[in-house]
């Protein structure tokens, strides 16, 4: 059942979520361990596979870490606070501050780390099955974007089939339609058949975090 938000709740929650969400791991990680802007390497993105190509494993991984953790407490905060239709919305807040950090001129990342970081904490059983569709699909492709957004087409339905709330739906819609729209190059070279895999250490290297 979907609660109603008082507006100091409804505000708190996209407020607070959004500017968790904006927190630029990959800029700071990548300064803070001496690896430079990450933002003029690469794809240019900020998240962990971009970051992954300046050589510093460790660097990525807390990237990833701060990526997918920064959606995880607005989720958390807010839902201990208000309830499920709250830690949707402040995911929500949190997944767009990612893709659109006022910080660095609205130019973020893609999502997909932040993305899972999200539905592991709303509805875990819909979390896990995103995962085991990306790490199938990666094994099998190779291709890191390819399986952020096969596992994004399939989350609302993951979210239909194993959580009856319509919050949550309603988050998993939301996030796949800003998943795709991120892609968007990733997708042009998916249908070219030049889009690099994973392991691939072209500087257009498609990033999927």
């Amino acid at each position: 059942m979907m609660t109603a938000l008082s507006p100091l709740a409804l505000f708190a929650c996209v407020v607070g979520g959004y500017i968790l969400g904006s927190i630029p791991f990959g800029v700071l990680v990548t300064r803070w361990g001496g690896a430079g802007d990450v933002r003029s390497i690469g794809s240019g993105s900020i998240g962990a596979t971009n970051v992954l190509r300046t050589g510093r494993r460790d660097l990525a991984a807390l990237t990833l870490l701060g990526d997918g953790g920064k959606g995880i407490v607005a989720v958390l905060i807010a839902r201990a606070l208000w309830g499920e239709t709250a830690g949707a919305l402040a995911g929500g807040a949190a997944f767009l501050g990612h893709l659109f950090p006022v910080w660095l001129g609205f130019k973020g990342g893609k999502g997909v780390a932040t993305f899972f970081g999200i539905m592991l904490t709303v509805a875990w059983p819909v979390g896990v099955a995103a995962a085991v569709t990306w790490l199938a699909v990666a094994a099998v492709m190779r291709i890191s974007s390819l399986a952020g957004l096969t596992t994004a087409a399939l989350a609302p339905l993951y979210a239909y089939l194993l959580h009856s709330g319509r919050p949550i739906i309603a988050l998993a819609l939301f996030t796949t339609v800003l998943i795709f729209i991120r892609h968007r190059a990733n997708i042009e070279r998916l249908l070219k058949g030049v889009e690099p895999r994973i392991g691939a250490k072209t500087p257009e290297a498609a990033e999927a975090s």
